[in-house]
């Protein structure tokens, strides 16, 4: 036995000797498992986002057994292992309300078994936040695998895909569209395995993992149902076993430099706003610095370089077949840290230098790029205090300087109630406010950000219009939407006392939101302000309501911040 297999995590279990060792390995060995199995090799985990309510994740079974072909070809043990998985489109009331309670799932599920290495298997929007913040939180080796995106959809002869969806909703609204042909139009969007095919989060999050370096080279953009993204869940299975023997652990890999890069990449590629709190939550448990100024600073001067939907107009599968994110990072090659170090035991300048752009319309240059507008921008004023963040390349340029009269909504309900009403007074010019839809206020910050426009206004041909909330926005959104505006409504800071016909400024290239009022009037205001009551007083909602931090920080629970290591608190049966 060398040093190393000593040193295996798992032989605290399967090396002993006595009646401790005895069970560890006979209700193992109910599976079938010869004895020599246990014989100090490294023992991988498979952590599986697979389930039947998760459509975006329904291929990881088959996924998984190529994972496994990988690992037991380097040597290693495979064990597969089931976490909590959320299904974006069937969760309610949003699966945000449950990354926490996932990634706590994925935490303890990684320290209490006896696991050397993990492989990360995630590709619906939430999945892959909560297992990468979990496993930060244990610092194991540990190598992720997306499920790749989808097929882009096909509706006589025209490419489709998610981002459509906020399309076919207001042509529904206005009569142009029928609930029959919506049904076909259904099937020939989702038309094979995978996540959204446009630039959404999930698509987003792959992104980030990769420009991280979490993942294997060319990890982002696979399509699900290409043999390739089975080779490269074989590949990442032998590179796991490689890397517990080499012992390089998240806490390596997620340096400040990395968070950076993936930062600018995002940026670049016009990535989901959501990338925010979630790159936030990831950096408060591995135990890195970041802030939402980081955000502003590293985004200010990085244009949109990819020509991808809902910024756009190509889909994932496209962005594979012109190169992938390596051959975006090659183009951003000047701006990037080079040095740092991937999941495949090489630097970012080494996974990047052979990549190939074959599509110049899908992937452009920084000097020339598809739009001179960046993939994010973060905004301060006396609306939001501790911030909110915009996507200008995804947003109408006549709107990025723009003041308008509110027209505010308490919560979704009241907006569902009166915004195709006759009634309603606004017109083109005023901000939609929407309050009442973040961490605590909800609970768990939907994504009803780029609330649909007024029926009245939509007639009228207005396709766009400045809009305010506390909540999110699906990555497959777009329009000129500020988002994630903190403190929330709940907490009782400014946003939370805005009221209807207060001017409104939205300045985009100075990052400011500010409403038309003294401080004294909002402090009036706030004095008088009545607080809603909980939304829960039991199980895990209280939990969340109780301990969500705010957006600015990630929406992480304030107790789970920070790692804890890969120790078992107690130590014997």
């Amino acid at each position: 036995m060398d040093e190393h297999e000593k040193n295996l995590r798992s032989s605290q279990w399967f090396g002993r000797t006595g009646k401790d060792g005895f069970i560890y390995r006979a209700w193992m060995k109910n599976q079938g498992i010869p004895d020599y199995e246990f014989n100090n090799k490294p023992i991988i985990g498979i952590c599986n986002t697979w389930s039947e309510l998760t459509p975006c994740n329904g291929h990881f079974r088959e996924l998984a057994q190529s994972v496994k072909r990988g690992i037991l070809e380097a040597g290693g043990f495979p064990v597969e292992f089931p976490v909590m998985s959320m299904g974006e489109t069937l969760v309610k009331p949003t699966a945000m309300l449950f990354r926490n309670l996932a990634s706590m799932d994925v935490e303890e599920s990684i320290r209490a078994n006896p696991l050397d290495g993990v492989v990360l298997l995630c590709g619906c929007d939430k999945t892959t936040p909560s297992l990468v913040m979990g496993a930060c939180s244990v610092d194991l080796p540990t190598i992720v695998v997306s499920g790749g995106p989808m097929l882009t959809g096909r509706y006589k002869g025209k490419s489709i895909g998610t981002s459509d969806v906020w399309r076919y909703h207001d042509d529904v609204r206005e009569g142009k569209l029928e609930d029959r042909e919506l049904r076909s139009i259904e099937a020939a969007m989702c038309r094979s395995d995978g996540h959204c095919a446009v630039m959404g989060t999930a698509s987003s999050m792959a992104c980030m993992v990769e420009a991280l370096g979490l993942s294997l080279p060319e990890n982002a953009a696979i399509p699900a149902a290409d043999s390739r993204r089975k080779v490269l869940a074989q590949l990442s299975g032998l590179r796991i076993v490689e890397m517990v023997k080499e012992n390089l652990r998240l806490s390596d890999i997620l340096t400040r430099k990395a968070f950076e890069n993936a930062i600018k990449v995002n940026a670049a590629i016009g990535g989901s706003t959501n990338f925010v709190i979630h790159l936030l939550a990831i950096a408060g448990r591995i135990g890195v610095p970041l802030t939402l100024e980081d955000f502003n600073q590293l985004s200010a001067n990085i244009p949109l370089i990819t020509n991808l939907q809902p910024a756009g107009e190509y889909f994932m599968e496209d962005l594979f077949y012109a190169g992938g994110l390596p051959a975006v990072q090659k183009e951003l090659r000047d701006i990037l840290h080079k040095d740092c170090i991937t999941a495949n035991g090489r630097t970012i300048r080494e996974n990047f230098e052979n990549a190939q752009k074959y599509d110049p319309d899908i992937i452009a240059t920084v000097n020339a790029p598809f739009n001179k507008a960046t993939g994010l921008a973060i905004l301060s004023g006396n609306v939001c205090e501790n911030g909110a963040v915009i996507k200008p390349s995804a947003a109408s340029a006549h709107l990025m300087k723009h003041t308008g009269k509110a027209v505010v909504f308490e919560n979704i309900e009241d907006y569902k109630l009166r915004i195709d009403s006759t009634a309603l007074e606004v017109d083109e010019n005023s901000v939609l406010v929407l309050k009442h839809v973040g961490p605590k206020g909800y609970p768990g910050m939907p994504e009803v950000g780029n609330m649909g426009l007024p029926k009245k206004l939509l007639a009228k041909g207005v396709k766009d219009m400045v809009r305010i909330s506390d909540g999110r926005m699906s990555g497959t959104g777009f329009g000129t939407v500020v988002l994630h505006a903190s403190p929330e409504a709940a907490m009782g800071g400014n946003f939370s006392v805005i009221q209807n016909g207060d001017l409104i400024t939205l300045d985009v290239p100075n990052r400011t939101l500010m409403v038309n009022l003294t401080q004294e009037e909002l402090d009036r205001r706030k004095k008088e302000r009545k607080a809603q009551p909980p939304i829960s007083d039991r199980g895990y909602v209280a939990l969340y309501c109780n301990h969500v931090q705010q957006a600015h920080l990630g929406a992480d629970m304030d107790f789970l911040v920070g790692k804890s290591g890969d120790k078992v608190s107690r130590d014997s049966h």
